[in-house]
């Protein structure tokens, strides 16, 4: 860990850096990748709980009975694919679609009937299709406002291109968790556009997290010939990587957790819809918002006339310090060496070598007896 700690500090003085801004063509085409698929996925179709959908949902209490057990009987008594799912308190839900040619009572009844339950024991709930759609409605009412608020925001606080780069990331990590649901076939309900809101949320205090930093780093940049915007952008983009990190490892654990051990291991499927979404819109937001955000950003950037004259003008300076550089590495090869005279190598001991008082010092007598 202290290791990892020294690092951050390193990444955070400049003594060590990760070029993101410079390898932006690698991520946009990964990302490109990824949003084809998950595009595909949704090509093929989200799995809409009957919220949005409309339908009628049974919840069975029976102390032993499993999923499998309930799933084959709701196969026999109904015959549109019902969803069979535990709840949180050890009871079984199963959802029919309003494909179903029966009534709910018939179905209540003969689901009572095969699971060998009591009749007061089925709880039925019948939802309609009219009131699944003002839901739908009304969550893409909210994104659209979200979105649209979260643009004027970034415009205000930063600039447009900011706001771009930040809505851009967004829009990616929406489409990659909603292409996985798809591919997934995880049920779409509210808790799931609880999750939406809530990934899109943590996406965007990243970027801004990581953008603030870059306009800081970017102050004043025309008035200096060293750095680039791009490379400015990619120290702040440096600077900010660990605790980026840090906070995406400590928002995935509490995640992972639900998903895999609530989820998976324990069989609580009511738990899938938002758990899957917060995990991977929480991976999502992190990698645009270091891969998609801030190089995106600083492309834009360079397409001001002051910015190309910026790059001009540090190419320019690196060039010249370059060639002073060789200069002068070429005008101490030639200079002679130190010790060295009249052609006489460097380090050879001779006559001339010698002091005055060493050759008057030859041949007097010695005083030693």
């Amino acid at each position: 860990m202290s290791r990892f700690s020294n690092l951050g500090h390193r990444l955070y003085q400049g003594e060590v850096s990760f070029d993101f801004v410079g390898r932006r063509k690698i991520w946009y085409s990964i990302s490109g990748v990824i949003v084809l698929v998950a595009a595909i996925g949704l090509a093929m179709g989200l799995h809409l709980g009957i919220e949005f959908k409309g339908g009628s949902v049974y919840t069975v209490s029976k102390p032993g009975l499993t999923v499998s057990q309930a799933q084959t009987t709701a196969d026999e008594v109904v015959s549109s694919h019902p969803l069979v799912q535990s709840t949180d308190n050890g009871k079984i839900r199963i959802q029919v679609s309003t494909d179903e040619t029966k009534s709910s009572d018939q179905v209540r009844s003969e689901l009572s009937q095969k699971l060998a339950v009591p009749l007061d024991t089925v709880e039925a709930q019948v939802i309609g299709p009219s009131w699944g759609k003002q839901i739908s409605d009304k969550a893409l009412t909210g994104l659209i406002v979200f979105m649209i608020l979260v643009t004027v925001y970034m415009a205000i606080a930063f600039e447009w291109r900011m706001a771009l780069a930040a809505l851009v990331a967004l829009i990616h990590d929406l489409l990659i968790t909603i292409g996985v649901y798809a591919l997934v076939g995880f049920e779409v309900t509210p808790g799931t556009v609880i999750g939406f809101l809530t990934i899109l949320g943590y996406s965007l205090y990243d970027t801004v997290v990581v953008f603030d930093t870059v306009k800081e780093n970017a102050k004043g940049i025309t008035k200096q010939n060293k750095l680039t915007y791009s490379e400015a952008a990619n120290a702040g983009l440096n600077q900010t990587l660990v605790r980026s990190l840090n906070t995406t490892v400590v928002a995935l654990l509490p995640v992972a957790a639900l998903l895999f051990i609530g989820g998976g291991i324990l069989g609580a499927g009511t738990l899938n819809d938002i758990s899957l979404a917060l995990f991977i819109g929480l991976a999502a937001g992190a990698y645009s918002s270091i891969c998609v955000a801030t190089p995106l950003l600083a492309q834009l950037k360079e397409e001001q006339p002051e910015m190309k004259a910026l790059r001009k003008r540090v190419l320019q300076h690196r060039a010249a310090a370059a060639a002073k550089a060789e200069s002068e590495s070429e005008a101490g090869a030639d200079a002679p060496a130190e010790g060295e005279e009249d052609g006489q190598p460097a380090g050879m001991v001779g006559q001339r070598g010698r002091s005055a008082g060493t050759n008057r010092a030859k041949g007097r007598p010695s005083t030693k007896r």
